[in-house]
């Protein structure tokens, strides 16, 4: 297994860096789009009390809405415009990536180049918009009859109106959030969508780290437990970015070919298997799924005998974060989804097709099918490798934050997210600064030349 680490620990050139007036430029635009998006997670929804929905919340912040919440950087709690964040579209992009493996249309239209990748996005941005509307609507229904444990409602003015003005403003934000990473990309630095979750991850951090200190100033945490937290927090980074980074090389060669007078080909290259080539879906869609049932049972109240209610308490009950149950199927669906989402963005028939018309061969596996199932044989082994290691960094923070009570962002699905946006942010940066060079070197070659 090949790391790349090396490529991430080079040394930045910061005289280049000032030069580099472009790359500059794309920074001080990501940061200002950033303080668009935090600013828009203050503004409150028409017609919601505030502070009767952080509470409500708050008592759920161990189910699924606490999840999204942290990916929101508070805006759920506060109800904001920006209450779904990027959400929709990242489930609407999943499932169109999903569909065009099934369907036989959106994948051939995968295969036509620019023109097909176009299509799809588009009907990406249409079912983000039916995926808002109907999760706006449903919080619109849903907050009307929410009210916090003093009996105070969430919905100053309940009714039709404020249905309609619910789902429009949501609606609205979402799809401008969506249009503001497509401009992130392409005007800024790094992959927008991911740098908007990254931000809200990030705003939440200053909260837990003084949340974790209050508790050693109370005496509920000791100065040990908090030492052995913050080198916990490194050992931790330093094992997800080791890896996220970590490749198995498959060597390609292609045979020589007489052109001419001129002997052609010969080279070799090779095909990178990443360690992780599912990334964050697996336990952002585990944990999505596992507490929805502890989610609905805190809207449901205390259980009564032989109805809906104690059922679905009785699964909370079971299936609550930290409980030996929850972490078991856990588990299981980040191995599941893992392998699922590995088999649907990589196909091992249709890369070694691709290298036998090309002339491509894996030295010692003859062309074709033993290819593929060569190829098969080691992203089958490298996924067993990469969700064994999406479950230790997964249970350590279910394990703290169900043991310990302790507001963790050192590890799980917010870390990964973390680590992994830093990553491919750093790796642009020093691809603009490599550009900015080359441009000079050209620049004084042909100085050179005129002389």
């Amino acid at each position: 297994m090949a790391s790349a680490a090396d490529n991430i620990a080079a040394n930045i050139n910061f005289g280049v860096f000032s030069k580099a007036d472009e790359l500059k430029k794309r920074i001080w635009f990501v940061l200002g789009a950033l303080i668009v998006y935090r600013m828009g997670t203050f503004i409150t929804l028409p017609g919601i009390d505030p502070v009767v929905m952080a509470e409500i919340i708050k008592t759920q912040s161990q189910g699924v809405l606490g999840l999204f919440d942290v990916f929101a950087g508070g805006a759920l709690s506060r109800m904001s415009i920006f209450a779904l964040n990027i959400m929709p579209y990242i489930s609407a992009s999943i499932i169109v990536q999903l569909m065009s493996s099934v369907s036989p249309q959106l994948e051939q239209m995968k295969k036509e180049g620019v023109t097909g990748r176009i299509r799809l996005n588009q009907y990406t941005r249409y079912l983000t918009v039916a995926i808002t509307a109907l999760q706006a609507f449903g919080i619109a229904t849903g907050l009307q009859g929410a009210t916090a444990a003093n009996g105070a409602p969430a919905v100053m003015n309940p009714g039709p109106f404020f249905q309609f003005t619910t789902v429009v403003t949501l609606v609205g934000g979402t799809m401008f959030l969506m249009w503001l990473g497509e401009q992130m990309s392409e005007r800024g630095i790094g992959q927008g969508i991911s740098m908007l979750i990254f931000a809200g991850i990030v705003a939440g951090l200053p909260g837990a780290l003084a949340g974790t200190l209050e508790l050693g100033r109370t005496g509920a945490l000791s100065p040990v437990i908090i030492i052995l937290l913050g080198v916990g927090a490194v050992a931790t980074i330093t094992f997800i970015i080791f890896i996220e980074l970590g490749q198995r090389r498959i060597l390609v060669q292609y045979p020589k070919r007489q052109m001419g007078s001129r002997m052609t080909g010969g080279e070799s290259s090779h095909i990178p298997l990443k360690v992780n080539t599912a990334g964050v879906i697996p336990p952002i869609f585990a944990s999505s799924l596992l507490l929805l049932p502890l989610t609905v049972a805190g809207f449901q109240g205390a259980p009564v005998a032989g109805d809906e209610g104690g059922i679905l308490n009785t699964m909370g009950a079971l299936f609550g974060r930290g409980q030996p149950l929850y972490l078991l199927f856990y588990s299981a669906m980040i191995v599941f989804f893992a392998f699922f989402y590995t088999a649907v963005v990589f196909n091992p028939s249709e890369t070694a097709e691709n290298l036998r018309k090309y002339g491509g061969f894996v030295p010692g596996i003859r062309p074709g099918k033993n290819t593929a199932e060569y190829l098969d044989y080691v992203l089958t082994r490298l996924t067993l490798v990469g969700s064994t290691y999406l479950i230790i960094v997964c249970l350590i923070p279910e394990f703290l934050i169900s043991r310990l009570s302790v507001p963790f962002y050192f590890g799980g699905t917010s870390l990964m997210i973390v680590v992994n946006v830093t990553i491919n942010t750093m790796q642009q940066v020093q691809a603009h600064l490599l550009a900015h060079q080359y441009e000079g070197l050209l620049k004084k070659a042909r100085l050179r030349g005129k002389k």
